[in-house]
């Protein structure tokens, strides 16, 4: 009993020293006495193994390494911002918003640095930290749990002092590596000869998609949380009353975050972070401006990938020269003829750039840009590079005026600028770069994920004529793929069966694969409710009717219009089917396991985990990954691991595998 209460104790004393340094930023004692709790915690751990929890702070670092990391999806989809350029884009906005609103007076934001790291989601249930996972593509995100638990600055544990957690809380921050912590890593990677990394953000993502957790443990990251995604137990009337229950639990909130009255409030926020921002210990690449108010959020609403209820303000780009060797035309996979600027390699914003969009002719012309030009060049919203302008002082004499080819570089047909548009195209839907762009992204992770089918291995079956539209895919044979370059026997088997298996897929999953314009993940899955995956409805759909759906526009509807009225797009589809594309229907067998949550571990005899698995859905019942509050069972087979301790820390009822079989035959 002695040793339970010192143990409760010191987890207690080092709890409230991370909350000093992480949330108040007044840490009150130094690193070495901070270690030496955390060494006398570890001593009585190890002596009293029983008393260890999954939530203890000895137990951020040392989980098995991971072979994979598992995908979760986001209860609320995590989406982008849209983006204001410059001051008048962000008065646009406001004046929007009032309009959305329906109002005259002024509206409360939110303020905050837009930080350049790695969007993440964490998940608490009954104030312990469950799992936590990447923003991903803003659907669906990779379990990065064990690496996430090894940021101290992360609570494993909600404090309750000042206010009760709610039984479900998502929050949503961004991991960081702050630029002097960064510099000291990057010298000490160069020091063993190790690579190193461009730029802080690229060295905290690579530190998050690390299989060991402790590697990501000598990393030096930190998070600053900001939004909350799906909360059970809680309503919050403003954003700040949120961002204040933050603090209040634990969580590290960015100390820059400000409420603004009106939009002087928000230009002068804007202009005077973007003064500061080198000064700043972190990297960020513009502002955030959020309604506070929740009811206003609802109101206005969401589109398809961003919210209406917030904008982020970019930065000015930071601007370098360069100097442009060649201008090639690419070709994308609806056609659209892209002139890019082949530059002297070039560090922009911590990035090394070697191409830049030139955009059109139209920009083309209106820059003035010609081959062997001197140019600033920076990256758009810190993002995308593109040339600026030309130093026409330093232009060559024999530089000539740059037209984009008449004809297509990769078919040779015509390329054409249709009338009104600024973007020229080449129509021929035969053309191999259009059919390898739509191939790739009929394959994509987001659509089909169709495993060992990569671009090289595209660019191969359209190079030797073997496919000609992605429908095509489902028409490979094991002999087609055998006599390809670098295809052993096994490799084209392992193909073919990842071909068959990818026919079992959703709607939503399906239509992202087809390419529409502006059709992404998400809106796929909005589309996938509503029409209640029947393809053939949402074929028939009008521009009126997709146009009552939720956070469909017009530019959406006639976009899915104009898909579904091209025949060919209506045949590739349709060969799809008839090659046994199908969509996965739950069809229960019974519904014995309604609303019962199971969880597994350990190895299973006599049924695979797979099988044990579809069981329980095909029963109406869930399963889940990780152990928590809401579990109903836990099935424990041989060799089980931590899940075990923690269902009986959570007195949850724990069977083993031929009680579970004698649930499902009964």
């Amino acid at each position: 009993m002695e040793d339970k209460n010192k143990i409760n104790a010191l987890r207690k004393k080092i709890d409230d020293h991370n909350y000093q340094y992480y949330v108040l930023d007044n840490p009150i004692i130094s690193d070495y006495e901070y270690d030496n709790l955390l060494r006398n915690l570890q001593d009585l751990e190890k002596k009293n193994p029983k008393l260890i929890t999954p939530n203890s702070p000895t137990q951020r670092v040392g989980a098995k390494p991971l072979d994979a990391f598992d995908s979760i999806e986001h209860s609320i989809p995590m989406l982008s911002l849209e983006n204001a350029m410059d001051a008048d884009e962000l008065i646009a906005y406001y004046d929007r918003t009032k309009r959305g609103l329906k109002t005259n007076r002024d509206i409360e934001f939110v303020a905050e640095p837009k930080l350049d790291g790695i969007g993440v989601e964490l998940v608490y249930e009954n104030g312990l930290f469950n799992f936590g996972l990447t923003r991903g593509d803003g659907v669906n995100g990779e379990n990065i749990t064990q690496n996430l638990k090894t940021i101290n600055a992360i609570p494993l544990s909600l404090r309750t002092d000042k206010l009760t957690p709610p039984e479900l809380l998502e929050v949503r921050g961004e991991v960081f590596m702050e630029k002097d912590k960064f510099k000291i890593f990057n010298d000490d990677r160069s020091k063993k000869d190790m690579s190193i990394f461009a730029n802080p953000r690229n060295a905290a993502a690579g530190s998050l998609r690390q299989l060991d957790s402790t590697v990501t443990a000598e990393r030096p990251l930190s998070i600053y949380c900001y939004e909350p995604g799906k909360i059970n137990g809680k309503r919050f009337t403003k954003h700040s009353e949120f961002l204040s229950a933050l603090k209040d639990w634990g969580f590290p909130v960015n100390r820059e975050i400000k409420l603004v009255k009106n939009i002087d409030d928000i230009i002068s926020y804007h202009k005077n972070l973007e003064k500061r921002r080198h000064s700043l210990p972190y990297e960020i690449d513009g502002t955030v401006f959020k309604v506070n108010g929740v009811v206003e959020r609802e109101v206005l609403g969401l589109r398809s990938r961003s919210p209406r209820w917030a904008i982020a303000g970019k930065f000015k780009a930071e601007q370098v020269t360069s100097k442009i060797l060649d201008i090639v035309a690419s070709i994308g996979r609806t056609g659209a003829v892209t002139p890019v600027a082949k530059l002297n390699p070039v560090n922009v914003s911590g990035v090394v750039v070697t191409n830049a969009t030139l955009h059109n002719q139209d920009e083309i012309d209106r820059k003035d840009v010609r081959i062997g030009d001197t140019v600033l060049v920076q990256r758009a919203g810190d993002v995308i590079p593109e040339v600026v302008k030309v130093i026409k002082n330093k232009r060559p004499q024999d530089a000539s005026k740059y037209l984009l080819p008449s004809a297509c570089p990769i078919c040779n047909k015509e390329v054409l600028r249709p009338a009104g548009e600024s973007v020229a195209r080449c129509n021929n839907l035969s053309c191999p770069a259009q059919i390898k762009g739509r191939i790739k992204h009929f394959i994509s992770k987001g659509g089909l994920d169709i495993e060992g089918f990569g671009d090289k291995l595209v660019d191969q079956l359209v190079d030797k004529n073997l496919i000609k539209s992605f429908d095509d895919i489902f028409t490979l044979s094991f002999t087609d793929l055998e006599k390809l370059d670098r295809m052993a026997e096994k490799s084209a088997q392992n193909v073919i069966d990842a071909i068959n298996n990818s026919k079992k897929t959703t709607f939503s999953k399906f239509v992202f694969s087809l390419g529409i314009r502006n059709v992404g993940a998400h809106l796929s899955k909005v589309l996938e409710e509503k029409f209640e995956s029947n393809i053939l409805e949402f074929q028939k759909a009008t521009i009126d009717q997709l146009e009552e759906i939720n956070e469909v526009g017009p530019i959406v509807a006639e976009a899915i219009v104009r898909f579904w009225s091209n025949p060919i797009n209506v045949n590739m589809v349709n060969n799809c089917f008839s090659n046994g594309l199908e969509f996965s229907q739950k069809i229960f067998q019974s519904k014995k396991l309604e609303n019962l949550s199971f969880v597994f571990t350990g190895t299973l005899k006599t049924i695979k985990r797979s099988e044990a698995k579809n069981h329980v859905e095909l029963n109406g019942g869930r399963v889940s990954s990780t152990v928590s509050r809401n579990t109903d069972y836990l099935v424990a087979g041989e060799s089980n691991g931590s899940k075990l301790k923690k269902a009986a820390d959570l007195n949850i009822k724990i069977i083993g595998e031929l009680q579970f079989l004698e649930m499902i035959d009964k």
